[in-house]
Parts: C-alpha cells; sequence; structure tokens
C-alpha cells in the first residue's frame, strides 16, 4: 500500500474513534461552574445563614468568606483532576434542586397552601428524566442548556440587585448601616457561625464540578484555571449583592419568617410582576439540575474507568459518545433519595458530607506531593492554598458536629455506608469466579441494550504529559 493509501486509512480510524468529545470551551467553562454553583441555594440558604450567624452583617461576612474558601478549594481540585481524582457523587444535592424546581414550579397554582407532595415529587421526577434524556442523547444540546439557563438565572439575580439598588438610592437601607447590622439576635459563638458557614456551603456547592469533565474540555490546561478565576469571584459578588438586596427590603426578622425568600422579596417590591420571581427561581434550578446531571454521571464514569465501580459505568454510545449507563445511574438514585426525602433534611446531611468529601480530598493532595513529588502535575498551586482550606476545613466541621451532633452524626453515617461497598466492590481481590462471570454477562447486556464501548484514549492530552515524564526521569 503506497503512502496516500496509508493516510487515508489512518484518517478513517481517527473519524471512528471513540472518545468524549471536546466541546466546552471557556465559555461553557464558565456557565458550567456558575450553573452548578447557582441553582436553589441563593433561594433557600440565606434565612439559615442568618440564623445562625446572628446578625445581618456576620451573615454578609459569611457570604463573602464562603466564596473565597471555594475559591482555595477549586485550585486543589484543579491539580487533583490531572491525577484522577475519584469522589463521592451527589445524588442528594440533586435531588434538593429537584424538589425546589417542583416547589417554585407549582406555588403559582396553589397560594394559599403548600403544593400537594404527589404532585410536587411527580413533577421532580419528570424534570430529571426529561433532562437525562437530553444528556444521553447529545453533549452539545447539555451545554447549550447549561448557557442559556446560566444567562437566565443570572438575569433573575441581576433583577433583585437592581430593585436592591434602587432601594439603597431611595434611602431604605436601615438594616445595612453598621450601627444596626452588627445587632446580635443571640450571643454569637463559633459553633453558630460554623453553622452558618455550613448553610452558606450548599449555596456554593458545584464549585468542583468543572473539574470531573475535563476530558471534554478545550485545553484544559488553560481554561480551567480561567474559568474557576472569572466564575466563583462573580458568583461570590452576585450572592454577597443579592443578600443585600434581601435586607432593602425584609428586616431579618421578615427574612427568617419567610419560607421562600425570594418570593417574599417579590411580593413586596415587584407588585404585580410579583409572578416573574418563582418562575425565575424554577429557571435558576432547572439549570442546576441539568449542570449537576452533566457533571456527576462524568464523575461516576471516572470512578469506573479507575475500577472503583461496575465497568460498564465506563463506557460511552457508539454514535452520541455520552455515557449513557453512568448518567442512568445518577438519574435513577436521585429519583430514589427525592421520594423519599424532605428538601431540608437533605440539606442539613448534605452540607455535612459535601465538606467532609471536599477535605479529605484535599488532605489527599497534601499526601500525593509528599509521596509523589515528581509526579507530573500541569496545574500546581502554592502548598500553603490547601494548607489554609484544610484548616478553615477542620474548624468548621469541629464545631459544626458539636453544635448539631446528630445531624452530623447522620451525615457521617450516610458516609461511612460506603466503606463496606468499597472493600466488598476493589479491595476483595479474590472473588468467586460466579460473580466474575455474573458481572460479565451483565456489562454483556448493558453494552447491547445501551449500545455502549470503552472510549478510546485521547492521545492529544497523554502525550505531553507522558514527554514531561520523560524528561523528569
Amino acid at each position: 500500500m503506497d503512502d496516500k493509501g496509508k493516510r487515508k486509512d489512518e484518517n478513517a480510524n481517527d473519524d471512528d474513534k471513540v472518545t468524549l468529545k471536546k466541546e466546552i470551551g471557556l465559555l461553557s467553562a464558565c456557565a458550567i461552574i456558575i450553573g452548578n454553583i447557582i441553582g436553589s441555594g441563593i433561594f433557600i440558604s440565606p434565612k439559615g445563614v442568618l440564623e445562625h450567624a446572628g446578625s445581618v452583617g456576620l451573615s454578609l461576612i459569611v457570604w463573602v468568606c464562603g466564596g473565597g474558601i471555594c475559591a482555595l478549594g477549586s485550585l486543589c481540585y484543579a491539580e487533583l483532576v490531572f491525577l484522577n481524582a475519584v469522589l463521592i457523587m451527589y445524588p442528594t444535592t440533586l435531588a434538593v434542586i429537584a424538589l425546589t424546581f417542583s416547589n417554585y414550579v407549582l406555588q403559582p397554582a396553589f397560594q394559599n397552601c403548600l403544593p400537594p407532595f404527589v404532585a410536587t415529587k411527580l413533577l421532580a421526577t419528570i424534570c430529571v428524566l426529561f433532562l437525562t434524556w437530553v444528556n444521553c442523547s447529545s453533549v452539545r444540546w447539555a451545554t447549550r442548556i447549561q448557557d442559556i439557563f446560566t444567562v437566565g438565572k443570572l438575569l433573575a439575580l441581576a433583577l433583585i440587585i437592581v430593585v436592591g439598588l434602587v432601594q439603597i438610592f431611595k434611602g431604605h437601607y436601615d438594616a445595612l448601616q453598621p450601627s444596626v447590622a452588627f445587632e446580635f439576635s443571640q450571643d454569637p459563638s463559633v459553633g453558630q457561625i460554623a453553622l452558618a458557614f455550613l448553610q452558606a456551603s450548599f449555596a456554593y456547592s458545584g464549585w468542583n464540578f468543572l473539574n470531573y469533565v475535563t476530558e471534554e474540555v478545550v485545553e484544559p490546561r488553560k481554561n480551567l484555571p480561567r474559568a474557576i478565576y472569572i466564575s466563583i469571584p462573580l458568583v461570590t459578588l452576585v450572592y454577597t449583592m443579592t443578600n443585600i438586596a434581601y435586607f432593602t427590603s425584609m428586616t431579618p426578622e421578615e427574612l427568617l419568617s419567610s419560607n421562600a425568600v425570594a418570593v417574599t422579596f417579590g411580593e413586596k417590591l415587584l407588585g404585580v410582576f410579583s409572578w416573574a420571581m418563582p418562575i425565575s427561581v424554577a429557571l435558576s434550578t432547572f439549570g442546576g439540575i441539568n449542570g449537576y446531571l452533566f457533571t456527576s454521571s462524568r464523575l461516576c464514569f471516572s470512578g469506573a474507568r479507575e475500577g472503583h465501580l461496575p465497568y460498564l459505568l465506563a463506557m460511552i454510545h457508539r454514535k452520541n459518545c455520552t455515557p449513557i449507563p453512568a448518567l442512568l445511574l445518577c438519574c435513577i438514585a436521585t429519583i430514589l433519595i427525592l421520594c423519599i426525602g424532605e428538601t431540608h433534611n437533605l440539606i442539613n446531611y448534605v452540607s455535612f458530607i459535601n465538606y467532609l468529601s471536599y477535605g479529605v480530598t484535599i488532605a489527599g493532595l497534601l499526601y500525593l506531593r509528599k509521596t509523589r513529588p515528581n509526579l507530573a502535575r500541569p496545574i500546581k498551586v502554592n502548598i500553603l492554598v490547601p494548607i489554609s482550606y484544610l484548616i478553615f476545613w477542620a474548624v468548621l466541621l469541629g464545631f459544626s458536629l458539636y453544635s448539631e451532633p446528630v445531624v452530623c452524626g447522620l451525615g457521617m453515617v450516610i458516609m461511612l455506608t460506603g466503606v463496606p461497598v468499597f472493600f466488598i466492590g476493589v479491595q476483595w481481590k479474590e472473588k468467586p469466579r460466579w460473580v466474575y462471570r455474573l458481572v460479565e454477562k451483565a456489562t454483556y447486556l448493558g453494552q447491547k441494550v445501551f449500545f455502549v464501548v470503552f472510549p478510546q484514549e485521547d492521545s492529544s492530552e497523554t502525550e505531553p504529559l507522558t514527554a514531561k515524564m520523560d524528561q523528569l526521569s
């Protein structure tokens, strides 16, 4: 065969290669971070933050510092992602966002009472199923939905902020004056401040999810840090200004008595356009559900590829190049949790679990720095960044556990249920042969049903690392 024929065959092989598609640019990367962070939290957590902080001024400080802590954690995760770190999935957070979406969509139809329990669960389930179908069908569709709804939720929060600024210019800022803002409704304590940070952490959750889709990011070494530097300061600014806007129309007592802060804000200041607020929240949470499905499925996919989950979950669709088995697992787990759990109880558990897993993971970064100092690291943060994060993490969880031992203790129990699963599924190497046969048959059946295969490696990302390793050795 001549050289021309060989080149033609090589090009044909490249076209047939089944890999995760690199369709996430800098804009979509920012949209994923912002879209995952801004969901239901900013419309739920302000009440909890104010309740535990005890004053308007301290609650605003908690919101600003919470964004700074997220930035530190994001930089640490950006280094870890190239070291194939694998974490726990977040179907519980996804269930909370889906339930919030359902509540706000149904609220206009049930103005004088709570929406029916069955209707709320059913609508949340339909939403999760629909977005799972979208994510299974096309990466491009999923990212376009994320882009559009991220812009939509920022516009909704911009409306709140603009109305709040108008109130300030009119002189309605009594609650924000320093002499009033730091009047404590209760004696401040480290334990209560820790719980305030824990409440704020739910609103900021999702900052780490871009790291799980790095294989689909264009030039991840450049765009991953850039997306962090752009997105998290923006979210912190938006959250702080939104809370300031809330306090221009509501006293601390009114905010604490409200079950839907944004709706109360709209009713007081938007008049006949108050209906826009529940719709805006619904759009915000819809985008949040899509973002969590997109990224948590990739986390599941990565875990399976490392051998921590069944290998079927590490396969992608032959034509669409989407991780359908991983998406379906996340979908099923989310539906089960939202059917048996209540929103506020789920928030309490998931906030503690998230911070616990974040700290353990970043401690792993320090461990790898010590045990494998010559490991190629395309992104490497200053050692003070993970150390600062871990100091904050230890104080936060220690005092949270002291102040709320039952809630935090149950969160630890929920997380520890994964330990026996890990030892049985991963550490137990000498399983009976019938177990391997059963897994093999199930994998084969799953491949036929979902039309999925193992993705091929993308040499464009691995070759530079290999070259660097050769130089170090």
